[in-house]
């Protein structure tokens, strides 16, 4: 049985002012996150006018994934659906329903394992399908974050952002990703092969860009902690490390968030004005690398992905890790996979 559409399933943002805390409440429910908490990121939002750029972007992506799939003679419509904001997973499905597809592709906007990243996603399918009587089957899409295209466009990126400072000895490049509790990520990845897939993929996309763009010494780092403070998060955090690179007589860094497949508020917020801040007061030279979806290789990648369900084609990567992250309908692909970590009692 072949395939109907594809189903573009990203985690959402508010498109104005009125629509930062609704947005916010949806992000947070269930996990008890005070209020004064709420307000303070949503003050992140407002700094933009209300507006996070991921449903924009997203709408580019998949623009340039559609003119891709033309090109190369695929007839498969793409239907977008977020997780917390307009439009909602929930209704694409429904409306997909209604258009007659049965079964479809979905492709989530995250390279990487663990709950966030991957599970979630799942979780998403399964309550979208939940909510649709008689809904399509959903397959999603596999990790990428070895994928050779991905990784030579971040790594062109990198090498764009160096010349940017004028390519000169002693700029350090610093890879960063959204930072998540220490215990999701021991959580993350089957128990067999020891947890920590998000982490250690990321580690891996950062050795495999750097070898690409020809860099020796790099940083892997964390940014976006959102947590209480007792609760230990993946450190270092991208300001502090750029303290530390002052204190190490660094004059100069290229920052690439290789976790994001977008420019969207994480990263323009805690990068191009948090860390960029932060670097200017030390007198460091800071340039930030783009992220790939705006790269034509990012929609060749998304079609590959698709030919490999479509048409049997080879599965590319250029790491060991195991192929992970295709389910069909929610299922995961592993018993015990990136489970979301045990909140401690009281």
């Amino acid at each position: 049985m072949g395939y109907d559409a594809l189903l573009w399933l990203s985690f959402g943002g508010p498109e104005g002012p009125d629509e930062v805390m609704p947005f916010l409440e949806n992000v947070t429910r269930g996990r008890g996150v005070p209020r004064e908490r709420l307000l303070e990121v949503a003050e992140h939002y407002q700094h933009f006018g209300g507006v996070s750029p991921i449903n924009r972007l997203n709408r580019a992506a998949i623009e340039a994934v559609e003119k891709q799939l033309v090109a190369e003679g695929l007839n498969l419509p793409v239907r977008f659906g977020n997780r917390n904001w307009q439009p909602m997973v929930e209704d694409t499905v429904a409306r997909m329903k209604s258009e007659g597809v049965r079964r479809a592709l979905v492709f989530p906007t995250s390279a990487y394992g663990g709950y966030s990243a991957c599970r979630q996603y799942d979780e998403d399918i399964e309550r979208a399908r939940a909510a649709v009587e008689d809904a399509p089957e959903l397959v999603k899409l596999r990790h990428f974050f070895d994928h050779p295209l991905f990784v030579s466009a971040v790594a062109d990126a990198v090498v764009a952002a160096h010349a940017e400072l004028g390519d000169r000895p002693g700029i350090r490049t610093v890879f960063t990703a959204h930072s998540i509790p220490e215990s999701a990520d021991r959580a993350a990845g089957p128990p067999a092969e020891g947890g920590r897939l998000y982490s250690r993929q990321i580690a891996e996309a950062a050795r495999l860009v750097a070898a690409e763009a020809g860099i020796g010494e790099y940083d892997v780092v964390w940014q976006s902690r959102s947590g209480p403070p007792q609760v230990p998060w993946l450190e270092p955090d991208i300001v502090d490390h750029l303290d530390a690179l002052h204190e190490q007589g660094v004059e100069a860094v290229v920052v690439s968030p290789i976790g994001f497949v977008s420019d969207h508020l994480e990263v323009i917020w805690d990068l191009d004005n948090e860390a960029a801040e932060r670097a200017a007061e030390h007198g460091m030279d800071f340039a930030r690398a783009a992220t790939p979806d705006a790269d034509p290789r990012f929609a060749e990648l998304v079609v590959e992905l698709i030919r490999e369900h479509v048409a049997d084609a080879p599965v590319r990567k250029l790491s060991e890790f195991p192929v992970a992250g295709c389910t069909v309908n929610g299922a995961p692909c592993a018993v015990g996979c990136c489970e979301p970590a045990k909140r401690p009692a009281g």
